[in-house]
């Protein structure tokens, strides 16, 4: 058992000196002091005096990281952790009592928090917790066992991944082995007083055999060998999920696009039914076939083109848009997005399109025959890797189009998920606040987040005070930020016909969106008096109409100089307004022109 691995914690010492009041003979109380004192001593708490002395930094790890890591903290115990630190505490002299207290009600919130967090759950923690709910005796094995045969089946948390499970359970699995190793290196560097942590038999037995126990004696007895053992289908290990390999390479897509792993990507229209652990085992053997040396030059691109067409809101993408993309044509970056149109029926063998649609799809003009010519290679190449990923019924290609089913949907949210990118499904996305949803959309495809915003306004029944939560979102996220613009040029995709009247008329006094509040009121034929827009709005509005990038340098000067004209007060006055509204933008837009900002 734990208790004669972990020896000299001071635990036996402790029970007696604070043994005076009644709850402390709660064997909840003994139980919730084995782990504090074992781990405190494990993390390299001063034994001196026989028991670990806690200090501030310690005490913060303990409550946060630690025991929400490795211990089953039953309902209605959770006090009981910071009621032993206080005790203890009180036990050394000068202001050790008053610091730990200060450290305990500061993190209080944070350790409640964790240990209740489904993302810190191990294998371990979350079976003792259905035992304890069958009315299991954690302390008794045969009983542990027993009502273990009696689950049906392994149920999960609500939320959470068996690939969740098992990655916490491998991490955990690893610190405490850290911790025992060191500290058995430590006390033989300097051996304490007191005694060892860990007798020489103990680690002669393995490392991994006295985590082992001290996780029986945290969780549930004798539950670590029955989920080794008969019972290693309730809780598998890395083996059975050869899919992360995937998951990893689709995360460094994702931080290749956005650098971040919380900035969602759009939620598809439909996720369909089925496993989404074998539905990407079948993406990772499709793959990984498609990695031989027969598909190149395309084979290894797999990630890839999950990956964009998931972010371009599982809309279908274009095989010869890719293709041009891989071979170094210009692809015109304002036309990346553009909805590609998924026909009816098509021939099973690929074939280029027509000139006409290429230039609509790469927004190269002066393209011909002998370019669709030269693109039908690679675009074969392309087509033949994709054929091989819709072969496992989660990808499809028809004709130049190509994309997600709905299932293949499913199959790459989980990827992206199990390995902690921001992937909401449509609903998780309705019901976020305005605010999160904007921030969010203003990274997005311009058609994906119109279809969002759409189906956020939609399940608040388009009401006004829905379409003014999200007005005002449009005019504050990342206000102040190189954001900003794109930001309120969401306002662009909303289709405000459907608007109630009185919002985009509250919307006229907005700082940043009155102007385009004012436009949409004008196209819908509607009264509105443009004397309520503020300048900065007006500047704002002209600034976005502005060619930043496209056309040649003489002609976005003269659009300038023609909106500057009719500006009241000229061009200083309108670029001042334009910098005090969005200095960003207005760099971006102008210096190009030679126009220098106030």
């Amino acid at each position: 058992m734990a208790e004669t691995v972990l020896t000299n914690t001071g635990l036996d010492r402790f029970l007696e000196l604070v043994g005076g009041a009644p709850e402390h003979h709660d064997p909840a109380f003994a139980r919730a002091a084995e782990a504090v004192l074992g781990l405190l001593a494990l993390r390299g708490a001063d034994r001196g005096t026989g028991l670990p002395e806690p200090t501030p930094e310690l005490t913060r790890q303990l409550l946060v990281e630690d025991l929400p890591s490795f211990v089953y903290v039953p309902p209605g115990g959770l006090a009981l952790y910071p009621a032993v630190l206080g005790a203890l505490a009180a036990r050394f002299d000068g202001d050790c009592a008053e610091r730990i207290a200060g450290v305990v009600a500061e993190a209080g919130t944070d350790f409640e928090r964790a240990v209740h967090d489904p993302g810190n759950l191990t294998w371990h923690r979350w079976y003792a917790s259905l035992l304890h709910t069958c009315g299991a005796d954690l302390t008794d094995p045969e009983d542990v066992r027993r009502r273990l045969a009696a689950l049906d089946g392994a149920p999960l948390p609500d939320g959470v991944r068996r690939a969740d499970l098992m990655g916490r359970t491998a991490l955990a699995d690893v610190l405490l082995t850290e911790a025992l190793t060191r500290a058995y290196v430590r006390d033989a560097e300097a051996p304490p007083p007191v005694g060892p942590l860990l007798t020489d038999h103990a680690v002669a037995s393995g490392i991994g055999r006295v985590a082992t126990a001290l996780q029986d004696r945290w969780t549930a007895a004798g539950l670590a060998e029955q989920l080794a053992g008969p019972y290693a289908h309730y809780a598998p290990g890395p083996d059975a999920f050869p899919h992360l390999v995937l998951a990893d390479a689709l995360l460094d897509e994702h931080l290749d696009h956005h650098g971040d792993p919380d900035a969602p990507v759009p939620p598809p229209p439909a996720i369909g039914p089925g496993s989404a652990e074998e539905d990407a085992d079948a993406l990772l053997a499709a793959a990984e076939e498609l990695a031989e040396e027969e598909f190149e030059p395309y084979g290894g691109e797999a990630p890839h083109l999950l990956y964009v067409v998931y972010q371009r809101g599982c809309s279908a993408e274009s095989v010869a848009r890719k293709a041009a993309e891989y071979e170094d044509w210009t692809v015109d970056p304002a036309l990346e997005d553009l909805p590609v149109p998924v026909p009816d029926d098509a021939p099973e063998a690929y074939a280029v399109p027509p000139v006409p649609e290429l230039v609509r799809l790469l927004g190269t003009p002066e393209l011909n025959e002998a370019d669709r010519a030269r693109l039908e290679g690679p675009a074969r190449d392309l087509a033949a890797v994709l054929d091989r990923l819709a072969a496992t019924g989660l990808v499809f290609r028809t004709g130049d189009a190509f994309g997600l089913t709905p299932r293949g949907a499913g199959a790459v949210r989980y990827l992206l998920g199990v390995r902690g990118v921001a992937a909401p499904d449509a609903a998780q996305a309705a019901a976020w606040p305005a605010s999160v949803l904007v921030a969010a959309a203003g990274g997005w495809p311009a058609p994906v987040a119109a279809r969002v915003l759409a189906d956020w306004l939609h399940a608040r029944v388009d009401t006004a005070h829905a379409w003014s939560q999200l007005l005002d979102a449009l005019g504050t996220v990342h206000a102040g930020t190189s954001e900003a613009a794109a930001t309120r040029g969401l306002f662009t995709v909303l289709d405000t016909t459907t608007a109630p009247p009185g919002a985009l008329r509250a919307a006229l006094r907005d700082p940043v969106l009155g102007a385009y509040a004012l436009r949409a009121l004008e196209d819908r034929g509607e009264e509105a008096d443009p004397i309520q827009v503020p300048t900065s709005a007006r500047a704002l509005h002209v600034l976005d109409a502005l060619p930043a990038k496209k056309g040649p340098l003489e002609s976005r000067r003269a659009a300038f100089d023609e909106t500057a004209a009719a500006w009241p007060g000229g061009s200083a006055a309108l670029v001042r307004a334009m910098a005090g509204a969005d200095r960003h933008e207005a760099e971006r837009v102008l210096g190009p022109l030679g126009i220098t900002l106030p």
